[in-house]
Formats: structure tokens, sequence, C-alpha cells
């Protein structure tokens, strides 16, 4: 790659990186603790790149005013062995080629257009994976969940106490989940939130069947109240609570849109 095109990319992935990790757009592709060294990366990339753009500038002007000077003083064969460079300055202005500017363009489309969060289409492909927790492999048994009416949870909170608390804690309690929305089969549809241990590459769904109140848009954020609705899909790792909905209410996207 010539290094007038590695300097502009370099410049143009810092500039990104700084942009996203400035704003909570970092939110979509990492974990928050990771912020530090996204900002730190985006610097460093930028500095390197405006570096090697000056300090290329600066050689290529040496170039063009010692070529001059070089065909004046070696008569024809200095414009000779010049021209056999290239453009009779002594060096190639085309020592790579001009597609290379290409590499650019995605680049380019990285900055200007942020990819938004996982959604939909990747929870569609995910499996429902609800491991067994240490409590219930060693029959310490569950705490008592906290009182209220209706009681706020994270779907991995509803799907453990679904799946592996064999009291059935959440029987004839009324719970509020807040996820986005992920079609189902034959018209069922999930409350979903997607799941990360570092970044997006890792990442897995977190899904409950919601009955009772027909889907919302595709991908769409909502806060679903209802009860837990029992299926007989208790102690596996792969099962898929449901939950009848009493209310269903389209909310905005959290600034963190990841459990």
């Amino acid at each position: 790659m010539r290094r007038d095109v590695q300097a502009v990319v370099l410049i143009l992935i810092g500039g990104a990186l700084l942009r996203i990790s400035l704003t909570d757009m970092y939110l979509r592709y990492v974990k928050e603790g990771l912020r530090p060294a996204l900002i730190a990366a985006g610097a460093i990339l930028l500095l390197v790149g405006l570096i090697s753009a000056v300090r290329d500038g600066i050689q290529r002007r040496a170039q063009d005013a010692v070529g001059p000077a070089e065909a004046e003083g070696g008569g024809a064969e200095a414009v000779e062995a010049g021209h056999g460079d290239g453009d009779g300055h002594g060096h190639d202005h085309a020592a790579g080629p001009r597609a290379a500017w290409l590499l650019c363009l995605p680049v380019l489309a990285l900055f200007l257009i942020a990819p938004p969060a996982l959604g939909s289409y990747t929870a569609s492909r995910s499996d429902n994976v609800v491991a067994k927790p240490a409590a219930a492999s060693n029959d310490s048994g569950f705490p008592a969940l906290p009182p209220g009416d209706p009681l706020p949870m994270t779907l991995a909170d509803f799907l453990i106490r679904s799946v592996w608390d064999t009291a059935e804690p959440l029987k004839d309690r009324t719970v509020r989940l807040t996820g986005f929305v992920t079609p189902g089969r034959a018209g069922s549809w999930y409350i979903t939130r997607m799941v990360i241990s570092c970044c997006a590459a890792d990442a897995f769904a977190r899904k409950v069947e919601v009955h009772g109140i027909a889907a919302p848009p595709t991908d769409s954020w909502v806060t679903v109240t209802g009860r837990w609705l029992p299926n007989g899909q208790v102690q596996q790792d792969d099962a898929m609570p449901a939950l009848t909905a009493t209310a269903v209410e389209p909310i905005e996207a959290p600034r963190e849109p990841y459990e």
C-alpha cells in the first residue's frame, strides 16, 4: 500500500474510533469499561497517521527541490536517469496503484455511518441459553424476590428464576421486562436482550416468549408487563420461558443496549 494511503487510512480509523468512543455510540460494540482503551487507541492511530502524513510531505518537497538541481548539474545523464525513475524529478509519483485509495472508502463509511447495535437479526440466529447458576448447583437455594407489583426484572433474572428456581417464586407475581422485539414462529414473538462478555463479536441472546398481545414492530424497544406462563420448560439449559402480557409499552432504546 502507498504510504500516503496508509497515513489517510490511519487518520480515518483513529478519527472514527474517537468519534465513537467519545459518545455513547461505543456501547453498541463493546462493554462500558473498554472506553479508555478505545480513546487511547483512537488517539494513537490519529497521531501516527498525522506524523506519517507530515513526514511524507516533507520528504516529497525535499525530493522535488533536489530533482531540478541534479538535472542541471548532471546534464543529459541526470535527465535520462530522472526519466527512468518515472517523472524526471528522481522519484516516482506512481509508486502504487491509484486503486489503493479505494481502501479508504470502507473506513470513511465507518466514520460517517456507524452500524447500529445488534438486534433481531442476530437474536433470531442465537440459541436461548439459560445456564444453571451456582446457587442451584449446590442446593443453597435462591434469595427471596424483592417486593413490588409489578416487579422490574432483567431478562437474566427472569429466565433463571423461571427455569431453575424450583420454589416457583414467579407464580402469581406480575413482572416488568425491557427489551427489543424479535419475531418468532407462527406469529409469536420474543422480548429480547443481547449479552456481551467483551464485545459484539461474542454476543448471544436472552429471549422470553410473549403471549396475549400482538407483536409490536420488529426491533422496537418495549417494556412488557405480565405474568410468568408455566410451560413445562424447566431444568433445561435451552429452555424458552414464556410470559402472558397484560401491557406492552413502547420506549426509547436504552443508553446501553446490552444486558
